[in-house]
This record gives structure tokens, sequence and C-alpha cells, in this order.
């Protein structure tokens, strides 16, 4: 069983310490999506690194000088290139010199099809351009602290999350939140990619999580499996309207998400997509077409 934690206080503005050497900066963006806003981290000691500089407000911009103090700034390092997390980085980087590292520019998960694209750029920010890429599995030493790159596409292609020392610290970005699951919407992400990610990030022995909204998840390996638990059973619910003959994604979101307020009916019809479009690579259901919003779907 997943069990979510909401109870999370943004104190926006304050840089609050939540790891060894780790300022956690929350910018006052809340929304469906956002929660109670995009965090910001601040990493290191005489020498820092910034990741995800969160959007581009006055207000955010004087919240993280604050908790840079004045420090040489190594890095802005990016989880992904959606444009909550992005939207400081111009600003930043004018105020700091600091190079821009990730996982390369924003693309999407397989090729789109028509009509897609203005979905994508809805909330892909394009105009990043990085110093260096980071490959998976690669360290770097930013602020005295050692980095490693971890791929964990799903939610974005080029998500990355971040080990961070060596006290079991990871920036799990927006691959896993305590707060909520995570969105995953085609063609900006992937289902398949994404369960792959959390069966690698279950193989990792981290302590805390540190997300890119919402308070940290305490216990990662026992959050990991409900999270894959979840997914699952969401994947067999579909499987279950398919047989009771189903043919549509509105028809499918209107029983599975019944509760669900109808303005994010959208998010979830992408979210059966993702569904849909594995388990028709996986042989377990069909369509005549490209799976796809408006196509129609029938059991294997």
């Amino acid at each position: 069983m997943l069990s979510l934690d909401t109870s999370f206080d943004p104190a926006h503005g304050d840089a609050v310490a939540v790891a060894e050497g780790v300022l956690r900066v929350t910018a006052r963006n809340p929304g469906p999506f956002t929660f109670h806003g995009t965090n910001s981290y601040v990493i290191g000691g005489a020498r820092c690194f910034v990741v995800d500089p969160g959007p581009d407000t006055p207000e955010h911009a004087a919240a993280l000088a604050a908790a840079i103090a004045g420090r040489p700034v190594d890095a802005i390092l990016l989880t992904h290139t959606h444009r909550d997390h992005t939207g400081s980085v111009a600003r930043l980087q004018a105020a700091t010199g600091a190079p821009v590292m990730g996982g390369g520019p924003h693309r999407p998960a397989r090729p789109m099809l028509a009509g897609e694209a203005e979905r994508l750029e809805a909330s892909a920010d394009t105009s990043i351009v990085f110093d260096r890429v980071l490959a998976d599995a690669e360290t770097v030493t930013l602020g005295d602290v050692p980095v490693t790159a971890i791929a964990t596409p799903g939610h974005a292609a080029n998500h990355l999350a971040f080990a961070v020392g060596a006290d079991g610290v990871l920036l799990s970005g927006d691959h896993v939140m305590a707060w909520s699951t995570t969105v995953v919407a085609p063609p900006d992400g992937s289902m398949r990619d994404y369960m792959a990610s959390l069966e690698r990030l279950l193989a990792r022995r981290d302590r805390i999580y540190l997300p890119g909204h919402g308070g940290p998840v305490e216990t990662p390996a026992a959050f990991v499996r409900g999270l894959i638990g979840h997914r699952r059973m969401r994947e067999a619910a579909i499987l279950e309207r398919l047989a009771a003959g189903d043919r549509t994604i509105p028809a499918i979101v209107s029983v599975l998400y019944r509760g669900v307020a109808p303005h994010l009916h959208p998010a979830a019809g992408l979210s059966v997509l993702a569904h849909l479009e594995d388990l028709v690579a996986r042989g377990l259901a069909r369509t005549e077409s490209a799976p796809s919003l408006g196509a129609t779907y029938a059991p294997a």
C-alpha cells in the first residue's frame, strides 16, 4: 500500500537545513502539480552548487541568493528541464557565472505524433544551454562534495537523480516524491522508462530522498516498493476496464478517476495513455493505430 505524506511546511523564502550541508529553498509557485512549490537546493560548505533553481521570480531569486550567502557557486545542476525547475537558470547563471549541468536538452520520450508538439512545449524549457551533459553514473565534485548522476527517465526523458556525498542522500527530482505519485505524460514521459527507473532506485541503498516538491522521503525502499505496487494496480485496473468493454481513454478515466476533479481528467488521461503505451508494447493490449489519446483499445 502506498502511503503519501502531505504534511509539508514549505517555509517560503527561508533556507531550511535538510541534511548535512544541504539547504532547501521552496519557491512560492503552488499548484496541482507543484504542491506548495518547487524545491531548490543549495549544497556545500565554503563553496556550493545549486540544484533546480526553480521559477523566475524576484522573491525566489532573493531567497536563493541569501542561501548562497556570497559563496562561489561551482555549478547549476538540473534534474530535468521542466519550466518550474529551470525558470531561474539564466538569472542565477548571470549572477554567479556557474556552468549548467544535467541530462541534456529537453526531448520527448518517443517520436511525437501529430498535435503533440504543443503539449510538450507547454512545460518543456528548450532554452537551456548545457555547459556539460552528465552521463549516467558519472561523478563530479562540486562544492567539495562528490555528486553522482543517476539516469532516471520516466517523468522526463532527460531526468537525473543526484546522489550527494557519502551519507545516502539522493536528490530525486520529480521521479519520487512523498506527497504524490509522479506525472508520467507522453510524449514527455514514458511508463516503461519510469518503472525501470523505479526498479533501479530500489536496487540502491539510499538513506533519504530529497524531492523536487514536498518533504523528504524518509523510508525510500518501502516507498518505492509502494510506488511500483500502485502502478501495477493501476495497470491491472486498466486491463479490467478493457475486458469490461471500455475502448477509449475517456471511458477508462471516467471510471478509474471518478473521484478526481474534472479539470484534472486531461492529466489522468495522459497517465492512462502512458500505461496503455506500455501495455501495447508488452503485448497485453492492442490498438489498430499507434497508441494515442484518440485511439481505441482492446484486450490483446
